[in-house]
């Protein structure tokens, strides 16, 4: 097969960081190409240049030997280059046939849309994609598998030459993702070449004809799969030393003592999750985004609804149903918005870090401004807070000295059980040792920490013990002594 898409040299910028470097390889005309990395490798970014979502970026990329480059994404849907999202994103209140058609309906004489010709058209493309509603049902009324074949009934429309799917199987069914590589297998029959994103490696060997892989935005290695292990390509993935920067400078100061245990804990998007966290030690949640991470700790701070199973606090049963209840249980929860939800954009350091626990900031009922300064002012010492201004609004501070204000805040609060989600996404390297070292402190005063994390040198370096999920359901708790980024990926990714 001939070289069809080649990426050439591209390298993309944010303020601030670098999200690829310099990126070479190439894609084959009619092939199913993986595309792999960890969380943040640069994936995303490379498939939003190629659909013309990012159109600023240093390199180039050609098709079929000829420089392609779209201002806009609707320009690469015109030239033939679709996607079909993770997130099924459909019209609900239109019809089948008319999400399909959007954009490209046919008209009549008068120049008003040719229902009739309309449904043929997208009535033939549906059969041949084996599905079983007609384009004339509602968009409502289908599973997310039969929308998601809206999408690709869309690309076909458009001819695309190109699709790229990201994730596709996340939310479909056995049935509808065996239903789903059998059109993608059809997609390649029929020459149309296949940019395939998944976490899940089990579904590589089913449709994968080559895989390349992205580690930290550079181009690592492309393998032909029929010659390629899933242990070569999860290291070709890590492929680094763990960092010796995210340690542990006290180890050891769990002990025995079980202050939170979680029993068949469900919500909507995990289920039956069972641990038990210990005093002084953390527990780290580990996995791929949409894993349920996140979602596990917004039921465990009252922020979401817990669907069934229980939560023991030192042995005795809570109902926590929202977030004051949770905080009343001695709970808090460093999220992993900080911006939108970690502080009040409105208000200053010194407001925000007192924001939970305004309760002991009242005198005759009115706020005591002069005790919410001071309570600041001990704080910016604590965490180095910069600039060192009680005064200074919080949304104004780069990233690393917000998530010091949204911690300063439960330190306020003084809770034993805080949950850090993503503690160190987004901020520099000064700032994250501080914050890995204001960790350790409170470990150190018989706190206990559940971290989500992203960052496999921050969760080896970090974690007592790893909670590894994939697709809802907690798959495996490692001990400190197994914790290697292999395992963990191997389990995070056994979907």
């Amino acid at each position: 097969m001939e070289n069809f898409i080649e990426f050439q040299n591209v390298t993309k910028r944010f303020p601030g960081s670098l999200a690829l470097n310099n990126v070479s390889f190439s894609v084959k005309k009619g092939e199913v190409h993986a595309l792999l990395g960890e969380n943040g490798a640069g994936k995303s970014t490379l498939l939003n240049i190629l659909h013309g979502i990012y159109n600023s970026y240093e390199g180039e990329i050609k098709v079929s030997g000829n420089p392609v480059s779209f201002r806009t994404a609707q320009d690469a849907l015109k030239f033939g280059i679709a996607k079909v999202h993770q997130e099924v994103s459909v019209i609900e209140d239109l019809t089948a046939g008319q999400n399909i058609a959007l954009g490209l309906e046919p008209r009549n004489k008068l120049g008003l849309i040719d229902y009739s010709e309309m449904y043929r058209r997208t009535d033939a493309i549906l059969e041949k994609l084996g599905c079983r509603y007609k384009s004339s049902d509602m968009a409502y009324t289908l599973s997310v598998g039969e929308k998601q074949m809206i999408l690709i009934a869309k690309a076909l429309l458009h001819n695309a030459k190109i699709i790229s799917f990201d994730e596709p199987s996340a939310a479909l069914t056995d049935r509808e993702t065996e239903r789903l590589f059998a059109i993608i297998k059809e997609l390649r029959n029929n020459e149309i070449t296949i940019i395939y994103v998944t976490h899940r490696m089990g579904e590589l060997t089913h449709i994968v004809d080559r895989a390349t892989i992205l580690r930290d935005g550079k181009f690592i290695n492309t393998y032909d799969m029929a010659s390629t292990t899933r242990e070569t390509l999860i290291h070709a993935m890590v492929g680094r030393d763990v960092s010796t920067f995210a340690v542990r400078n006290t180890p050891g100061l769990a002990t025995d003592e079980v202050v939170m245990e979680a029993e068949n804990l469900c919500g909507e998007k995990f289920k039956n999750v069972n641990f038990t966290l210990h005093k002084g030690e953390i527990l780290t949640f580990a996995g791929l985004i949409g894993s349920g991470r996140t979602e596990i700790m917004r039921v465990l701070f009252g922020a979401d609804k817990r669907l069934g199973g229980r939560i023991k606090l030192k042995g005795c049963e809570v109902n926590i149903q929202t977030t004051e209840q949770a905080m009343k249980n001695s709970i808090s929860l460093i999220p992993e918005n900080r911006k939108a939800e970690g502080f009040v954009h409105v208000l200053s350091n010194a407001l925000n870090v007192a924001l939970a626990s305004m309760g002991h900031f009242k005198k005759l009922g009115f706020t005591d401004h002069n005790g919410v300064q001071k309570n600041c002012e001990k704080y910016i010492k604590r965490i180095h807070l910069n600039p060192p201004d009680p005064n200074y609004m919080t949304i104004n501070l780069s990233g690393g000295n917000q998530q010091k204000v949204i911690l300063a805040k439960w330190l306020t609060r003084d809770t034993d059980i805080i949950i850090f989600d993503e503690p160190t996404k987004g901020i520099d390297v000064g700032a994250k040792a501080e914050i890995y070292a204001l960790m350790e402190e409170l470990l150190a005063q018989g706190k206990a920490i559940i971290m989500v994390s992203s960052e496999l040198p921050e969760v080896i370096g970090m974690s007592d013990r790893v909670a590894v999920m994939c697709n809802g359901t907690l798959v495996k708790i490692l001990e400190q002594t197994e914790l290697r980024e292999e395992t963990i990926l191997h389990y995070a990714m056994e979907g």
